[in-house]
């Protein structure tokens, strides 16, 4: 029974070839829309997350506050109060936290033979590769007794490394800094641009007592790295740190911090937040016309059965019942969503994968979309086919047989 309708629905869709593709166009577009739009906005909900991931592992940045002088406070990362002994006490006495390392940057300009590059050094510790994720590609990273000997080794990013040794293995060489010989033990892993246009390989890392000592001769941290046991526990360990500083440092209830502690999983959250408000509304925006290509059927749908009115009444006459006949105008509207919908779908793959080609933009095909839009459009040629396949069910049999 079943099969025999749609056999019907297909043979009278094919005597009006044009008018069912023209029907089927707006479906097509508004699938495809949805679609192509929903896998650029998960794609580029998907890059933000790997860039902040890529940062570090539930990573907190503990950083020196402002400091007043004269009754002017100073702006942030004045405050010279963070210390080495507090990297030990927050890793020691801080359960949520699982790694930390002091980081003290500087610009400098690296020399190699008749090579020279402008970028920026970093100290940092041993920890400092667990929790940003990153060590050597090639060589080997800095240790305990570099850190503790101050020694003069480094690790270059690849930017660094093309640009002082072109064409040459950097491991081993000799690179100046400062005009301080260092020794490259490694090269960094690329990590490449930030979504803000930085170039993560352009730096040289260095044991931080090496920085401290021999590069800007200070005595304070200017900055902390703090990995957490879970993304979960970044909270918790943000509590426990400004806890603890704020005790170490001697600082009163009625005192603001002398140090800023930024927790990432704010920033991620943020940017995941403002993604996916972008990729619901180009979405809705896309899904307006799905719900024009259903007027569309709905319309087309009503020119039909007024133009097959004398063979409703045919059928009828033979002993078609009602419900036949609503079935049959029913399953050509589903089938026209559901056709409108498949080829919808091939169009909103095959512009999603263009546009991300062309544009360079991320992509990530959503298999819920996918089915989403399949099932939508079928649901939409059952909500508004239903009203002409109930007119046509209605017609009188008498008057539809004197209808010219």
């Amino acid at each position: 029974m079943i099969g025999s309708v749609i056999k019907l629905a297909m043979r009278s869709l094919a005597r009006n070839k044009v008018r069912s593709a023209l029907t089927m166009l707006g479906i097509i577009i508004g699938v495809a829309s949805v679609i192509a739009m929903v896998s650029l906005g998960q794609g580029a909900q998907q890059q933000v997350r790997q860039q902040i991931e890529a940062m570090g592992t539930n990573m907190l940045i503990v950083s020196a506050g402002s400091q007043r002088a004269g009754g002017v406070r100073a702006g942030s990362g004045t405050s010279t109060t963070l210390t080495e002994d507090d990297v030990v006490a927050i890793l020691r006495e801080c359960a949520a936290v699982t790694g930390a390392s002091a980081s003290v940057t500087a610009p400098v300009t690296l020399v190699s033979g008749n090579q020279n590059w402008s970028t920026r050094a970093e100290g940092v510790d041993v920890s400092y590769k667990q929790i940003r994720n990153r060590g050597a590609s090639s060589g080997d990273f800095i240790t305990e007794a570099d850190v503790r000997t101050a020694a003069r080794v480094a690790l270059i990013g690849k930017t660094v490394a093309d640009q002082l040794f072109p064409g040459v293995d950097p491991v081993g060489q000799t690179v100046r800094v400062r005009n301080l010989p260092f020794r490259v033990i490694g090269v960094l892993e690329p990590k490449g641009q930030t979504q803000w246009g930085q170039d993560q390989d352009d730096t040289i890392v260095i044991p931080y007592t090496t920085a401290m000592k021999k590069l800007l001769s200070i005595t304070y941290v200017p900055t902390i790295y703090v990995s957490a046991a879970t993304a979960g526990d970044t909270y918790k360990a943000q509590e426990q740190i400004t806890a603890l500083l704020r005790t170490r440092h001697n600082i009163r209830a009625n005192q603001e911090d002398d140090f800023n502690v930024r927790n990432l999983t704010d920033i991620a959250e943020a940017a995941e937040a403002t993604t996916k408000v972008m990729t619901t509304l180009l979405g809705s925006i896309a899904a307006v016309s799905l719900l024009v290509g259903g007027i569309g059927i709905m319309n087309i749908m009503l020119v039909s059965v007024t133009e097959r009115t004398r063979e409703i009444g045919i059928r009828m006459a033979v002993g078609a019942r009602t419900k036949h006949v609503q079935s049959q105008f029913l399953v050509e509207s589903v089938v026209l969503g559901l056709t409108g919908g498949l080829v919808g779908i091939l169009f909103g793959l095959g512009t999603s994968v263009a546009l991300s080609t062309v544009f360079h933009w991320p992509q990530f095909i959503s298999p819920v979309a996918i089915v989403g839009s399949a099932v939508f459009s079928m649901a939409i040629g059952v909500f508004f086919g239903y009203y002409p396949a109930r007119k046509a069910a209605n017609l009188d049999p008498i008057d539809a047989l004197r209808f010219e």
